[in-house]
């Protein structure tokens, strides 16, 4: 009889505690956006993530970068509102300019950086500054 009744106890701890693992997948990872060639390198939960080259900014929640380019835009913090939605603030390399974004797990390989306030996101290109629209789709790639 004891058996009977820790079982459901059991099962609903177990249900609980993969859900729980789940969850820790969210916002992990690289996502790259081929149209504009910038990438995004994030670790909400373990906010492990250094820059390369510039480990000044020592551990970061992540980094938006630009293919083939130094330039970067630290995510100097991150708040995971839900297993879909983190809200992030974002500084240029120089600190001379910063925005704040919503960041959407579409899925586990696509997420959309939304602009939401602040500096517009602008990234170098061919010498010259190319600036990126308010949302921009990123998908799964291997660095």
């Amino acid at each position: 009889m004891k058996k009977i009744f820790l079982l459901p106890i059991v099962l609903f701890i177990a249900c609980i505690t993969a859900s729980a693992q789940q969850e820790d997948k969210n916002f992990h990872g690289y996502f790259f956006n081929k149209e504009y060639n910038v990438y995004l390198k994030i670790n909400f939960h373990e906010q492990d993530v250094e820059v390369p080259g510039q480990a000044l900014y020592g551990k970061l929640p992540g980094y938006l970068g630009k293919l083939n380019n130094s330039f970067c835009w630290p995510i100097t913090s991150c708040k995971i509102k839900n297993h879909k939605l983190a809200v992030v603030q974002l500084i240029n390399d120089y600190g001379s300019e910063d925005f704040k974004a919503n960041v959407v797990r579409v899925n586990d390989s696509t997420y959309v950086l939304k602009h939401i306030s602040g500096s517009p996101l602008k990234v170098p290109n061919n010498g010259k500054w190319q600036k990126l629209p308010k949302t921009v789709v990123f998908k799964s790639a291997k660095p």
